[in-house]
């Protein structure tokens, strides 16, 4: 188990306190967690980059970035950003 967001790595799985799937991380973009296109949103937020405040950061393990909130709680807290970047 790790705190140190520095640890924070592309692909890896972000999940809920809940232990809910929340997205892929594409990278850490200041004090944001970048989500793949691919895999974040739902509906019509799909196929756009949705952020994570790092603030929600819990820990690392197994490889798996964990969050402090639950996931339907964190998901309230994604920002989209709908440009083709």
């Amino acid at each position: 188990m790790t705190t140190d967001v520095s640890k924070i790595r592309e692909h890896m799985e972000v999940i809920g306190a809940d232990g809910v799937h929340i997205g892929t991380v594409d990278k850490v973009e200041g004090e944001r967690i970048k989500l793949t296109k691919d895999d974040s949103g739902m509906g019509a937020h799909k196929g756009h980059h949705h952020y994570i405040p790092l603030a929600l950061f819990a820990e690392i393990e197994e490889g798996k970035v964990w969050l402090s909130a639950n996931s339907d709680v964190a998901v309230t807290f994604e920002e989209e950003k709908s440009d083709p970047t």
